[in-house]
């Protein structure tokens, strides 16, 4: 068979077509992205369900609360206000809420909550401290180193051995709570600075702040009222029980002593009663025997 040759045409020419863009590098990284979208979303959504199950299951609900840090307030006063979480889940139970219901408390200063697993809830008070008894408007209050009544005086609080605090009471002028902060927060600073000495503490029996730059004290078996002023309490009041022996037998009876001015005390005398015989024996002139008195209670002892 002989082999026929084609005349080559020198007029050929190559078709003048464009090639396609190539679009099989996007198919091919969208098909595995919208596959990772569906499984990150698959994962997602059985964590979700997931979670909800572990919040129903049993085992993750709280039943048991652990109470720390209270005194005053009874094991039973604290589950009183919190006893609500028992059987919410331990995961998503609202501590924050359960704290503001303790904080609402007049006795707890601070609360915290901690979830220990599998089913405990950690309770931890801090209780305000009392300073006194606070007589404010013919009432009597336990009342803490702010001034905050904590709760109103009665058989319950008999075991308190707490001096009695006059003159907490806001003026007139002045507004908010019932106990001004500032006198509080003075006699707290008594309270704090005798409790060195506990034998003197002890004894420390009423606190007058009606007047927030000087307190002035009574103790226990002895009628004279002590002005300390507003710093140096107990070297004050032991300067004081020092030279009481003194003072006695030059001022058998005393209305006050002050003590606030350096190597000086002034000891005024308690004004001695009449008696109806001498009241009778008394000259008429009602002015005569008033300027006797207020002799009397002027006369000031110096050392």
């Amino acid at each position: 068979m002989s082999v026929v040759a084609a005349p080559a045409d020198r007029r050929f020419r190559r078709a003048h077509v464009k090639p396609a863009r190539r679009r099989w590098r996007w198919r091919a990284m969208a098909r595995p992205l919208a596959a990772y979208t569906v499984a990150v979303l698959v994962l997602a959504y059985g964590a979700y369900r997931g979670s909800i199950a572990g919040a129903r299951a049993h085992v993750l609900q709280v039943d048991r609360i652990v109470v720390f840090g209270n005194e005053r307030l009874s094991h039973g006063e604290v589950l009183a206000l919190v006893g609500g979480l028992r059987g919410e889940s331990l995961l998503w139970a609202d501590l924050g809420a359960w704290r503001a219901r303790l904080l609402a408390s007049p006795w707890v200063k601070d609360a915290a909550l901690r979830r220990s697993l599998p089913s405990t809830i950690e309770v931890i008070v801090t209780e305000r401290q009392p300073i006194g008894i606070g007589r404010i408007q013919d009432e009597m209050y336990v009342i803490d180193d702010r001034g905050a009544i904590i709760d109103q005086y009665g058989p319950p609080y008999a075991d308190l051995d707490l001096p009695i605090v006059d003159g907490l009471a806001a003026s007139s002028g002045e507004s908010g709570t019932p106990a001004d902060e500032a006198r509080a927060e003075l006699a707290a600073r008594v309270v704090a600075a005798l409790r060195v000495r506990p034998e003197i503490a002890r004894r420390l029996s009423q606190i007058d702040v009606s007047d927030v730059g000087n307190a002035a004290v009574i103790l226990s078996g002895d009628s004279a009222v002590i002005e300390l002023g507003d710093d140096q309490f107990l070297a004050r009041l032991q300067t004081y029980l020092e030279l009481a022996p003194a003072l006695r037998e030059r001022v058998p009876e005393i209305d006050y002593v002050d003590v606030r001015f350096d190597n000086r005390i002034y000891v005024r005398p308690a004004a001695k009663p009449v008696r109806t015989a001498d009241a009778a024996k008394a000259p008429a002139s009602p002015g005569r025997t008033a300027g006797a008195a207020r002799t009397d209670r002027n006369a000031k002892t110096r050392r």
